[in-house]
């Protein structure tokens, strides 16, 4: 598995999401208020919509569709509609560029 290059840390506000797409799948990037960084699947796993256009509050969440939520650091379903649990993928900060591992 490689490190794929994502963006600077900078281009992600501080508690906020970004949509990333590589190889034909689409990611949510996310940065927390300490900056650290993480990646799950960019669709909600109720009805596919893009969780970059959600809101991010803590450590959760919420698509924008019908306000189901998720712990984005774990991929935890944590409000109906929504019962599947998002996938995560190993994000880090390399310098001051954020990178996903993705298999």
């Amino acid at each position: 598995m490689a490190w794929i290059d994502v963006c600077d840390a900078e281009d992600i506000e501080l508690e906020d999401v970004i949509r990333f797409d590589h190889a034909g799948r689409t990611f949510a990037i996310y940065r927390d208020l300490e900056g650290q960084v993480f990646a799950t699947d960019g669709l909600c796993t109720h009805e596919q919509v893009h969780l970059a256009d959600g809101l991010v509050m803590d450590d959760t969440i919420e698509c924008p569709k019908h306000n189901g939520r998720f712990n984005y650091q774990t991929g935890e379903a944590l409000r109906a509609p929504v019962c599947v649990n998002l996938a995560t993928y190993p994000a880090r900060l390399n310098g001051a560029r954020i990178e996903i591992e993705v298999s």
